[in-house]
């Protein structure tokens, strides 16, 4: 039974791999070919082996049901014994997942069942690290759209696995008015922002409207408007301080744009409800995972 992306969001907690189905396919596919040349000609058929997934440095695990899914697609008789839980931090070394089985299978799926894994891994880490920083000041922290196309089902699970919020979806549960839409009303509207706010929630009486500001009189349009939210972008510490002396509550405020690890907890005390981070996905480093054989 296939999983709708609509579901996705009605659902915080959507049943992952059946989102990561397709995905699984297609990597064994352009991973496998016409078949594993070098383990068929090197591995004895039917020979029985043991092996363990490590960690090689202290990590958030995520992406378990995936690799248990892997090499059970490539050969159902592999035993897989997941021995970490999604969302679980281990240190270097721990093992991760335990496999008894051919050798030539498990060496068929090792490398897609890493690929998953490791990339998996690394957004729920790298999530992590950013919520830890903005704990003090209460922000949540946010994913984006900035997703590896097709895996944006396993990427905002792992930011929750992480201990992150997903933003919305994509361009249909949640309106976002930029610059470049604003671009696109009628010519020199004055206050465009109020224009296209107002239509949207005429249009779609059920979303909630979210307007990029670049400046504080952006703000001061957006709060007029009736905005939900208003995405403080790019502007320094004391202007998003400003903007939330301004806002005062009517409208919820999302910092984004050069966020990095050193900024998270100073622009989280600024009393901002939500900072977004491309970096969760777009450019984060997967986790150094190795299959070793006993």
């Amino acid at each position: 039974m296939s999983t709708s992306l609509a579901s996705v969001v009605k659902d915080p907690t959507p049943d992952y791999l059946q989102l990561a189905s397709p995905l699984i396919d297609m990597a064994l596919r352009e991973d496998i070919g016409s078949g594993d040349a070098t383990s068929i000609a090197v591995a004895e058929a039917g020979r029985l082996t043991k092996g363990m997934i490590r960690s090689r440095e202290e990590a958030v695990i995520c992406g378990g049901k995936v690799v248990r899914e892997v090499f059970h697609r490539v050969d159902k008789s592999i035993e897989v014994e997941l021995r970490v839980a999604d969302g679980e931090r281990v240190e270097q070394g721990a093992c991760v997942v335990s496999l008894m089985g051919p050798a030539r299978s498990i060496l068929t799926a090792e490398r897609t069942a890493l690929n998953f894994l490791q990339r998996l891994s690394g957004i729920a880490t790298t999530t992590q690290r950013y919520v830890q920083a903005a704990s003090e000041g209460g922000a949540q922290i946010l994913d984006t759209r900035k997703t590896t196309p097709g895996w944006r089902p396993l990427e905002k699970y792992a930011v929750r696995i992480g201990g992150g919020t997903n933003h919305r979806f994509g361009l249909y549960d949640q309106i976002m008015i930029k610059d470049n839409h604003l671009a696109f009303l009628e010519a020199k509207v004055a206050r465009s922002i109020s224009v296209a706010v107002a239509r949207c929630h005429e249009q779609f009486p059920g979303l909630r409207v979210e307007v990029e500001a670049d400046n504080l009189e952006q703000v001061d349009d957006a709060v007029k408007a009736g905005a939900d939210i208003i995405l403080l972008d790019n502007m320094p510490d004391a202007q998003m301080a400003e903007a939330v002396r301004r806002v005062d509550g009517r409208a919820k405020l999302e910092a984004s744009g050069g966020i990095t690890l050193e900024r998270v907890s100073s622009i989280s005390k600024l009393g901002v409800d939500y900072i977004s981070v491309g970096a969760l996905t777009h450019s984060v480093t997967s986790v150094d995972l190795g299959l070793d054989f006993e």
